[in-house]
């Protein structure tokens, strides 16, 4: 069943950026295994009904879960080419507020069961003679953003896992970059801004934090992963590449 379709796993694959992605790679010409904890849109259904991969419903944090994800993909595709760790959630709170079991959480998806997916990824990419793993960073990994240090914490260490497996597996014929977004017009966020006191307010203070005065697309974080996970740029790897809208250059 591998084919000749270079294969694909992408985490957090059901919602914002990793649902571009999933899309992104598929038109692309990629095979593409999404996981995520639900399907609520029409991905799994895109994916079967034009040939261009599947969905895996899990938890990635759960004892076990990240081995399993990759293992099965390897036994129905021969073969893992590229990896992208999107899934993350995000909570707000200074070191001070921030309890044990809220650390736990955002420590536990955004940077925990990152490093175990690529744990599992490294061996299986080595067998296929290489591959790439693309870690979704954040500016919140670069610049301390206010009031959310688990976050923060979480996706400096995904910038730091990046760097790692690029200077351990170069010989491996393994890759690794980071990609860092800025403030994307995700559901998370447009939940947020909906919620706020003054929506309109909200949006425009984030937007205007940063010289582009707007929010970014998923489809644009996406359309850097089909980049870097191209043959062309196969030189690139270790790198940080920032899609904020020019925040962290101020």
């Amino acid at each position: 069943m591998s084919g000749e379709r270079r294969t694909a796993l992408v985490t957090g694959g059901t919602s914002g950026i990793g649902l571009a992605v999933c899309r992104a790679l598929a038109q692309a010409g990629w095979w593409v295994q999404a996981v995520g904890l639900d399907d609520p849109g029409e991905l799994a259904a895109e994916l079967a009904a034009a040939d261009t991969g599947r969905l895996v419903a899990c938890d990635l944090t759960e004892n076990g879960v990240p081995e399993r994800v990759v293992a099965e993909l390897v036994s129905l595709r021969g073969h893992l080419d590229l990896l992208v760790n999107c899934a993350g959630v995000h909570a707000l709170a200074t070191i001070e507020e921030s309890t044990p079991e809220l650390i736990d959480r955002i420590l536990g998806l955004n940077l925990r069961a990152a490093m175990l997916v690529c744990r599992a990824a490294v061996p299986a990419m080595r067998r296929g003679g290489g591959g790439t793993i693309v870690n979704i960073g954040s500016e919140a990994g670069v610049v301390a953003v206010r009031g959310q240090v688990a976050y923060n914490v979480s996706k400096a260490g995904i910038a730091m896992l990046t760097r790692s497996i690029a200077v351990d597996h170069a010989d491996d014929g393994i890759r690794a970059i980071t990609i860092s977004p800025g403030t994307i017009r995700t559901p998370l966020v447009a939940e947020a801004i909906a919620s706020a006191p003054d929506p309109e307010a909200h949006e425009r203070m984030l937007a205007e934090s940063r010289p582009a005065k707007r929010l970014g697309r998923p489809e644009e974080i996406a359309a850097a992963v089909v980049f870097v996970a191209a043959d062309e740029v196969a030189y690139m790897t270790g790198a940080e590449i920032l899609i904020d809208g020019g925040y962290t250059a101020q």
